[in-house]
């Protein structure tokens, strides 16, 4: 599905990185989403699938959409809807279930607490242990068995400040305990648990208008944080994922507010990877389509980016679905 797009729309697009050029890797289209959506913000795979799950769509803010996509048949799948529709969920996996996490109901600010657990066997949300406190576009991962809340954005809703909270998620207990909280408060960040450890890359600091490229790892046998190499492309609502060992983080937003109008608008389309060994950044073939608040998933060998926002903000939902295979 083709964006239609005014040519001051389609100048906001950005594709160059100053990181250092690797194997460029290839694009192809695949399947396009039942229908145009974004700010779900993230995607989680597990058997084999892609979930993605709640976001803007038809008009609305506050959709309860799970879509499921299979790679073997490039075919997107109707899974059980979330009991409630909200956008900026933050979402995991393990071998039985995804999780689904806080969120927002108007557009991206009103976070509530509400937490679920999808049965894959059996297609069915259920209630879990809520959130110690209400926030949306936080980042979840899983690690060790155990869930990791990470940063996000808080009430009172019109202040819709970052903060930096770190909470656990224990599944066999149904229960939430702290750990230490991110140094810089964020929300719209990168998150993945490699190695044992858990990275916290780029995001925002409240608004697009102060993206940052810090890169955070937290090291759980000391509840600690350090710092390692910075994002090449400071940016906001990129997806993130881990493939062949490397590090794989793609669009995003950014831009400046002057009285609720953005201006030096930006939707990325950066293709960025990262290695862990030498803690040392490289760029790659750019998205063919740039786009903010995606869902992307790595299963088997490539990487899947679905949907998201075409134009900064939310204006514009979009349906394309555009696979990654590295060189």
């Amino acid at each position: 599905m083709p964006h239609h797009l005014t040519p001051d729309q389609e100048s906001q697009r950005r594709t160059d990185s100053p990181a250092p050029a690797g194997p460029p890797g290839q694009w192809a289209a695949r399947a396009a989403l039942p229908l145009p959506r974004s700010e779900m913000a993230w995607a989680t795979a597990t058997a084999g699938r892609m979930h993605v799950v709640g976001g803007y769509g038809e008009g609305a803010v506050n959709r309860a959409y799970h879509h499921i996509y299979d790679p073997a048949l490039d075919r997107w799948l109707q899974g059980a809807p979330l009991p409630r529709g909200a956008n900026h969920v933050a979402v995991a996996s393990d071998a039985r279930f995804v999780y689904a996490l806080g969120g927002f109901v108007e557009q991206n600010r009103l976070s509530d607490t509400h937490a679920y657990a999808y049965e894959l066997a059996a297609d069915r949300w259920r209630e879990i242990a809520p959130l110690r406190r209400p926030r949306g576009a936080a980042a979840a991962v899983m690690l060790d068995g155990k869930l990791h809340l990470v940063g996000g954005a808080s009430e009172p809703a019109s202040e819709r400040a970052s903060v930096g909270w770190h909470e656990v998620y224990d599944p066999q207990a149904d229960a939430w305990s702290q750990r230490k909280p991110l140094p810089g408060a964020r929300d719209h960040v990168g998150c993945v648990a490699h190695a044992g450890l858990i990275h916290v890359i780029g995001g925002r600091f409240n608004t697009f208008e102060y993206n940052t490229d810090l890169h955070h790892v937290y090291l759980p046998a000391r509840d600690t944080w350090e710092l390692r190499a910075p994002l090449p492309t400071a940016r906001s609502g990129h997806g993130l994922v881990v493939l062949r060992g490397r590090f794989y983080a793609m669009g995003g937003e950014g831009g400046i507010l002057a009285g609720g109008v953005p201006r030096q608008a930006t939707v990325f389309g950066q293709m960025e990877s990262y290695d862990p060994a030498t803690d040392g950044w490289q760029r790659h073939a750019p998205m063919p389509t740039p786009r903010h608040a995606v869902g992307a998933a790595a299963i088997g060998d490539r990487i899947y980016v679905a949907g998201g926002g075409a134009v900064l903000g939310g204006a514009v939902q979009s349906a394309v679905h555009e696979a990654f295979t590295p060189g």
